[in-house]
C-alpha cells in the first residue's frame, strides 16, 4: 500500500506522488520566537518529526525545512517590555526551542531559515507582487488584493463573505478590500527596520514562508504542514501570494493538526491555559512529553492533564523495561538462528504498522502495535532458552520501529552508557564478594541516583531504568 495523507486543500486522502518521484519536499511553519513554545505548539513539531522519519524509512529522500519568525509584533513587544532588542529576544527563545525539541527527540531540520535572514530576497518578490498587479502601496505601507485570486479561500473551504467574517480584521482605511493582507509594513517610531522602496519597515508574516520555502524547496512543494490555526489565514495567504509570483501550484498536499487542549479549551498564550515543554520537562521526562503528543491521531485534538501524563509515563516504562530485559538477556543467550514462529509473528507487527502509518500517519495505531511487540519481547525473553538469533531480530524490530521512527526507545550513545552500568555492577558484585558492603552499597545508591534499578536473579544480577 502506498503512502495515504489526507489533504486539506482536497478534503480527502490521497496517496503521495512527488514533485520527483523517490523526493519529498517538505515544509513545517516553526515558532514565532518570543517565549517558550507551549505543548500545543510542539505537536506540531514531534508529529511531523515522526512523518520525516517514516517517509524516510519508506525509503524516500526527504528535505524538511522549518522556519523561525524572528520579528513580529510579538518581538517587538517583548523587546520593549524587557528593555532588549528583537534579535536578543529571538536569539534567546531560538536556543530555548533547540533545547526543548533535542530533548523531545525532534531531529533538526535540514535548513531552519530565520525570516529576517531573507529580506532582501522578501523585498523583491514583493516588488514583483505590485509589478504584476497582485499588491499596491499605501503610504509605506504594501498590501496583496486577495480578491484578485479567483480561488482565494480554497485551502479553508469558506466563502469570501465568511472569510471577512471570522477573519477579525482590523480596519484599515488605507486597504482596497477588508481581506487584503500586509506584505510590508511601515515602520513604527522605535521598531526594527530595514530600508525598501517603499520607505523602512519590516515583511509582512506570510511572506516570510512563501519566499523561504521556494528559496529551499522550489517553486512547488510536496508537504507543507502546520498546526489547524494556520490554515487561515497564514496558509491561505501563503497559496495566494505564492501562486501569484510563480503561476504554479504551491504545494500538492497540505497537512494540518489539530490542536492540544486543557480544560476543554484550545491551549492557546492568548487564553492563558498553556503548559511549556520547559516546565513540563522538569515533572516528567521528555521521551513521555513525545509520546503524550502522537498517542492520538493528528487531526483529533489531544487533552492534556496529570492523569493522562502519568498514565503514558507508565506504559513508557513497560517499553523500557521489554528493551532493558531483551537487551541483558542477549548477555547469556543461547547461539543460534531466529526463530521462525517469531520471525512470522514480527513480519505480521511489521506489516501492521505500516498500514497504520500508511493510513494517513496514524500514530495511535502503530503505538498499538509497538505494545504488542512488547508483549511479544516480554514473552520471549521470559522463556528459559531463547536463541540470539531470536533476540537480534526483536531488538532489530524494536530499534527501526519504536526507536528511529516514532522515537521513544533511547539510541543513541546507550551502548556505552549501558557499558558504564554493567562496569557498576560487576564492581559492585567484586565488592560484596570481598565483603566490602560499604562500597557495594554506595555503588547501588550511585546507580539509583542514575535511575537503575538492581533485582537478583537466579541468572545474575539484572538492572532496569526506573
Amino acid at each position: 500500500m502506498s503512502v495515504q495523507i489526507y489533504n486539506t486543500l482536497t478534503r480527502k486522502k490521497e496517496p503521495l506522488e512527488t514533485v520527483h518521484p523517490g523526493k519529498v519536499n517538505m515544509y513545517v511553519c516553526g515558532p514565532t520566537v518570543y517565549n517558550y513554545i507551549h505543548i500545543g505548539n510542539a505537536r506540531v513539531f514531534v508529529f511531523f518529526d515522526v512523518v520525516r522519519r517514516y517517509l524516510q524509512y519508506k525509503g524516500y529522500d526527504v528535505k524538511y525545512v522549518q522556519n523561525f519568525t524572528d520579528v513580529d509584533d510579538k518581538l517587538i513587544r517583548t523587546a520593549n517590555e524587557e528593555g532588549t532588542t528583537v534579535p536578543e529576544v529571538a536569539e534567546r527563545y531560538i536556543r530555548a526551542y533547540f533545547e526543548d525539541m533535542d530533548a523531545l527527540g525532534v531531529r533538526r531540520a535540514d535548513v531552519h531559515p530565520r525570516a529576517t535572514e531573507h529580506i532582501p530576497d522578501m523585498i523583491e518578490a514583493i516588488r514583483e507582487l505590485i509589478d504584476k498587479g497582485w499588491a499596491y502601496e499605501r503610504d509605506g505601507d504594501v498590501y496583496y488584493r486577495a480578491l484578485k485570486k479567483d480561488d482565494y479561500g480554497k485551502l479553508s473551504h469558506q466563502a469570501i463573505a465568511d472569510l471577512k467574517a471570522g477573519a477579525r480584521i482590523e480596519v484599515n482605511e488605507r486597504k482596497e478590500h477588508p481581506l487584503d493582507f500586509a506584505l510590508w509594513k511601515k515602520a513604527k517610531p522605535g521598531e526594527i527596520k530595514w530600508d525598501s522602496p517603499w520607505g523602512e519597515g519590516r515583511p509582512g508574516w506570510h511572506i516570510e514562508c512563501s519566499v523561504m520555502s521556494r528559496k529551499y524547496l522550489g517553486e512547488t512543494l510536496d508537504i507543507h504542514a502546520g498546526g489547524k490555526d494556520l490554515c487561515f489565514p497564514h496558509h491561505e495567504n501563503e497559496i495566494a501570494q505564492s501562486e501569484a509570483l510563480t503561476g504554479k501550484p504551491f504545494a500538492r498536499y497540505w497537512m494540518h493538526n489539530e490542536f492540544v487542549n486543557m480544560g476543554g479549551e484550545k491551549m492557546s498564550k492568548s487564553l492563558g491555559n498553556i503548559v511549556t515543554v520547559y516546565d513540563l520537562r522538569k515533572r516528567y521526562p521528555a521521551r513521555v512529553i513525545r509520546y503524550f503528543l502522537i498517542s492520538a491521531h493528528y487531526r483529533n485534538p489531544i487533552q492534556f492533564s496529570e492523569e493522562v501524563m502519568d498514565q503514558l509515563k507508565n506504559g513508557l516504562e513497560r517499553i523500557d523495561n521489554a528493551w532493558f530485559n531483551l537487551r541483558h538477556r542477549m548477555t547469556a543467550a543461547t547461539e543460534g538462528p531466529a526463530d521462525p514462529a517469531v520471525k512470522e509473528q514480527l513480519s505480521s507487527l511489521t506489516a501492521q504498522f505500516e498500514a497504520a502509518m500508511d493510513d494517513d500517519m496514524n500514530t495511535a495505531n502503530a503505538l498499538s502495535v509497538l505494545f504488542e511487540a512488547v508483549k511479544l519481547v516480554n514473552e520471549t525473553v521470559a522463556q528459559p532458552v531463547v536463541t540470539l538469533g531470536t533476540l537480534e531480530a526483536l531488538k532489530e524490530w524494536m530499534t527501526t520501529f519504536g526507536g528511529e521512527i516514532l522515537g521513544l526507545i533511547e539510541l543513541e550513545g546507550e551502548d556505552a552508557l549501558d557499558r558504564e552500568i554493567e562496569a557498576l555492577i560487576e564492581e559492585r558484585q567484586q565488592a560484596r564478594k570481598r565483603r566490602d558492603f560499604a562500597r557495594a552499597d554506595a555503588i547501588r545508591d550511585q546507580l539509583a541516583a542514575m535511575g537503575i534499578l538492581l533485582e537478583d536473579t537466579p541468572q545474575g544480577v539484572r538492572w532496569r531504568r526506573k
